[in-house]
């Protein structure tokens, strides 16, 4: 099948690659451009495991054509981080030990992002909501839940915990 040369605009970085019309943004992603921060599991969009954003909204890697990503601001896992600097999300699932096996943990965190993009203080109703579509094997979601709230909020959420001021 013939490539197409295509740009895409990953983590505030153009890149040019070439792909077939049927390679998913993950295909691309983590063989083209060794960003391997988000992970295929399910290969069906079921399981989160390889969750980016697309114009801030998440999206599965897996299911979503890379033809498909021209034109819209990708953000993937290690656009998180500043550099060598974790996000305060990335810090807070590391501090409430919502980091398992950290297979589920890409997708988890770009959902969680998103979220607190949209909603900075979300309750415990809208954080499992929003992470609904994110399986996680190892653990019973709840210090997951409590890493979203307490990088939405660290002081009401966990008021002895050290806080970036």
């Amino acid at each position: 099948m013939k490539k197409i040369k295509i740009t895409l605009d990953i983590n505030d970085k153009p890149f040019e690659v070439f792909a077939a019309p049927n390679n998913t943004l993950l295909e691309v992603l983590r063989d083209e451009l060794d960003l391997t921060g988000s992970k295929e599991s399910c290969g069906e969009g079921v399981c989160g495991s390889c969750t980016v954003q697309m114009d801030g909204r998440p999206v599965r890697s897996c299911l979503t054509l890379a033809l498909e990503a021209r034109g819209c601001k990708i953000k993937t896992v290690e656009g998180l981080a500043d550099g060598d600097e974790l996000s305060d999300l990335q810090e807070s699932f590391i501090d409430h030990g919502a980091v398992q096996c950290g297979f589920c943990t890409p997708g988890m965190l770009m959902s969680a992002d998103a979220l607190l993009k949209e909603n900075p203080e979300p309750d415990e109703k809208t954080i499992r909501k929003a992470l609904a579509g994110n399986i996680c094997r190892c653990t019973g979601y709840a210090k997951i839940v409590e890493a979203v709230a307490h990088a939405g909020n660290p002081r009401e959420h966990c008021p002895d915990c050290k806080t970036k001021e």
